[in-house]
């Protein structure tokens, strides 16, 4: 009998995950027709011929940056790893994460931590002690991409001025950074400071974006901060939806949604169109990086501490 149950919420709890799996396929589906539509419904306000030589040049450093920024996520995978008993090099770590990097872009947006879970396996690490890193992981990243929604405050309380929401931001920061050194793990606090320093990364980027195609006439200086958050929480959201391959369609959707009052719909799904490329590109790049590291084994396991 209690076999029997045992195995019936097995299966439930995979019709669940593949329920939940299918819900998020369609809604990054349905997230990228909308993106797509909204694009076409501009397409002649879109010139991409006005872009001059040093934009694309301007792009593609963007997209070395995205790429190279993408190694302090290997850095805090590894901090977590070495956290939970594994010890093994820096390259590594970078070899395994940017060579299953590209696999977040298939269906399901899972494949990457399965490439990694295999890998690991191979290289005789624990596959519970991978698992819990992926846990800790998706946890950390999930706490700290929320942090930065104090950014977008200043939609809900637009007396309070956005720098005061940038240093309150700080703020937190050290203080988290703090509290995850003198009571969890220290290197929960490198894990953390890694996933913080690429989150910041990559919604510079994206404010750089804009600023590149459109200036401080569009981009009003004081609100770069707000643009930043506001992606960040896209970012997230695309993160935390189940089927999205790396949040595509989702993404997008949101920074419309939140970013519209403030810009033209045709600005802003230009912007979205270059982050994108800058994004996908900046992975093929950590990708040649990370093929191009050397394949050392890791030590012997150590004994497990959590």
């Amino acid at each position: 009998m209690v076999a029997c149950l045992v195995i019936g919420c097995r299966q439930m709890n995979v019709k669940n995950k593949q329920l939940l799996t299918w819900i998020g396929t369609i809604l990054a589906f349905s997230g990228t027709i909308f993106v797509g539509i909204r694009l076409n419904d501009y397409r002649a306000q879109i010139d991409l011929s006005q872009f001059k030589l040093l934009t694309w040049i301007s792009i593609l450093a963007f997209t070395c940056i995205y790429g190279v920024a993408s190694i302090l996520l290997a850095l805090a995978w590894r901090e977590l790893l070495l956290l939970l008993g594994s010890s093994h090099s820096n390259m590594w770590a970078i070899r395994v994460y940017g060579m299953t990097q590209l696999a977040k872009y298939a269906p399901s947006n899972i494949m990457h931590f399965a490439g990694r879970q295999a890998m690991g396996m191979a290289a005789d690490i624990g596959a519970w002690v991978l698992a819990k890193a992926t846990i800790w992981e998706l946890g950390l990243l999930a706490f700290t991409g929320s942090l930065f929604s104090i950014l977008i405050l200043p939609f809900l309380l637009p007396e309070i001025p956005s720098l005061c929401m940038a240093a309150g931001f700080i703020l937190v920061i050290v203080l988290v950074a703090t509290i995850s050194y003198r009571f969890v793990a220290p290197r929960v606090m490198w894990a953390f400071i890694w996933h913080v320093m690429f989150l910041s990364i990559s919604s510079m980027l994206f404010v750089s974006i804009l600023f590149l195609l459109y200036g401080s006439q569009v981009v009003e200086p004081t609100k770069l901060f707000l643009f930043g958050g506001a992606f960040i929480v896209a970012w997230l959201i695309g993160l935390v939806t189940p089927g999205a391959p790396a949040g595509i369609g989702v993404r997008e959707t949101v920074i419309l949604l939140l970013l519209s009052p403030l810009l033209p719909e045709s600005q802003l799904l230009v912007a979205l169109m270059f982050s994108r490329i800058v994004t996908v590109c900046g992975d093929v790049v950590f990708f040649l990086i990370a093929s191009l590291c050397s394949k050392p084994k890791p030590e012997p396991v150590l004994q497990q501490t959590l």
